[in-house]
């Protein structure tokens, strides 16, 4: 029997994460996330399943106390909000650097500086481009509803591990903050048999002890290191999500996620209801971008916008997926303002001066 519940999004991550059978939280709570840990903290998944929950003294500890956690093999993750996230950005560059596998849950709030609680998504930049130091990236997930904010977590760490790569799920305080109908997975058992491999769990009959580090000076170690994981991120490419709405026989294409992706919905049926030809691409997965389905579908339409609560940052990679084929837009809002469909087809219509 399917197991049904109202919840909040990042209630829907918390009890997503139990019953993923998650070995450990670390986390500091900020708003709008701070139900995850508070959530946690009152299921007692440590009788429930095993499941150490901590709340650490910062998100700069958190992060670390996840990369050691994520050295001995087990599922561990941690969440936050922007500003705590970018205290984090050291630490995930280690764990990218040291291949690790890890969940990291951001839940986007908007900024620069400590800004506002209200939703953001101009944390683009950070989680697809490396936000700390180094050539790395994150495997990001784009949910945009509450169903997707339980699923993703499964999802983030088989990611995760399949590539030893940090995996992170970004989200925005509206998704988190919101209350819907969700099927909440069955319940794992946790693994306590895995890949001994390449875990810090001490010498053994088969093998030296390992030692996980993202220090190595000599350059050209480093460089074949570097090489490893640039191709790492290309086999990546395998595993890109994303959903199709309407675009078959679209003039103009919206690409949005997240919650833009859920306003571009209705601006979708409602320019159909209109005889306008409205699709929208939405990527499920941030990195790795959808990029060869934007420049499939950039041969058949006649415009392309892309919609963000940014200044304007998934443009770009849109922008490079199109190779100038056809106009691409940008339509945002900022400061934690969100954009109503009406705003969305009216920018749409401006910008397509009379196309339809």
């Amino acid at each position: 029997m399917k197991e049904l519940a109202l919840m909040k999004g990042n209630e829907a991550i918390a009890e997503a994460a139990i019953r993923a059978g998650v070995d450990g939280y670390f986390g500091y709570p900020i708003t709008p996330q701070s139900e995850v840990m508070e959530y946690l903290t009152l299921q007692k998944p440590e009788e429930r399943t095993g499941m150490v929950i901590l709340q650490a003294e910062s998100e700069i500890a958190s992060i670390n106390m996840l990369y050691g956690a994520a050295g001995t093999g087990k599922k561990v993750m941690t969440s936050s909000s922007s500003p705590g996230i970018s205290l984090m950005q050291e630490g995930i560059s280690y764990i990218a650097g040291a291949e690790l596998p890890c969940l990291v849950v951001n839940v986007v709030r908007g900024g620069p500086g400590l800004g506002t609680i209200q939703p953001s998504q101009a944390d683009y930049f950070q989680a697809t481009k490396g936000g700390g130091h180094g050539d790395y990236h994150l495997i990001v997930l784009a949910p945009a509803s509450v169903q997707e904010m339980a699923d993703f977590v499964d999802l983030a760490f088989n990611l995760a591990f399949k590539y030893r790569n940090p995996a992170m799920i970004l989200s925005d305080g509206l998704i988190g903050q919101m209350m819907e109908k969700v099927e909440l997975p069955p319940q794992k058992e946790r693994v306590t048999t895995f890949d001994q491999s390449w875990v810090t769990t001490g010498k053994t009959d088969d093998r030296e002890r390992n030692i996980i580090t993202s220090l190595n000076l000599d350059p050209d170690r480093q460089y074949e290191h570097n090489l490893k994981l640039q191709e790492k991120y290309k086999n990546m490419e395998q595993d890109v999500m994303f959903e199709r709405i309407a675009c078959d026989d679209a003039d103009f294409l919206l690409v949005a996620y997240g919650s833009s992706a859920r306003i571009c919905q209705k601006v979708v049926e409602v320019a159909r209801g209109r005889g306008k030809r409205i699709g929208l691409l939405r990527p499920q997965t941030l990195f790795p971008f959808p990029t060869r389905e934007i420049a499939k579908l950039s041969r058949r339409v006649k415009a392309i916008m892309s919609v963000e609560l940014s200044a304007g940052q998934m443009v770009e990679d849109v922008r490079l997926a199109v190779k100038g084929k056809v106009p691409v837009y940008h339509y945002g809002m900022m400061g934690g303002k969100i954009h109503s469909p009406d705003d969305v087809l009216h920018a749409v219509e401006e910008k397509f001066m009379g196309g339809f």
